[in-house]
């Protein structure tokens, strides 16, 4: 008869698994018109990795920051813009809100502050407008994103604008 090895006593405490950390795609949404090829980007890049989306709504410095959370109605709003493009792909999504610094600082401030807030969150990867507001330009994310390391930026351009035509008599 053999004798079965003796394992050592190990703590049997749950460990958080590694594939339950999703790493979500972050969309820069700054209430602009390009707010909507943005969401669609990111909403690809998510749909072929299989993750939720992160949509970060920028507020304005001079919104009041107490009562402004992911439900409140200013960032439903800016919410509501992109949500028929990204509902359909069904992705699922994460709002957060990022509030511009006060005051006019280094053009890569809120740059970095924007990369921290998506590095928290896991995200590897940013989708911004290649135009927006002070230091959140797709440009201004790129160099902030090179200089301490971030994550990947995705630069996406507005869609042309093509003018409404009347239907031929």
């Amino acid at each position: 008869m053999t004798r079965l090895l003796s394992h050592p006593h190990r703590d049997r405490a749950p460990r958080v698994a590694r594939a339950g950390l999703v790493q979500p795609v972050a969309a820069v949404l700054t209430d602009r018109i390009a707010d909507v090829a943005v969401a669609e980007a990111a909403a690809r890049i998510a749909l072929a990795r299989r993750v939720p989306l992160l949509l970060i709504a920028v507020m304005p410095p001079h919104v009041r920051r107490s009562s402004l959370g992911p439900a409140s109605a200013s960032v439903r709003a800016v919410l509501a813009r992109v949500m028929p493009k990204v509902g359909p792909h069904a992705t699922g999504y994460i709002p957060e809100v990022f509030h511009l610094p006060v005051g006019r600082g280094s053009r890569l401030a809120a740059a970095k502050e924007l990369l921290a807030l998506a590095s928290r969150h896991r995200a590897p990867d940013v989708v911004a407008a290649r135009r927006g507001p002070h230091g959140l330009d797709a440009h201004a994310l790129i160099e902030a994103a090179a200089l301490r390391g971030g994550p990947f930026v995705h630069a996406i351009a507005p869609a042309a604008w093509v003018p409404l035509q009347s239907p031929a008599p």
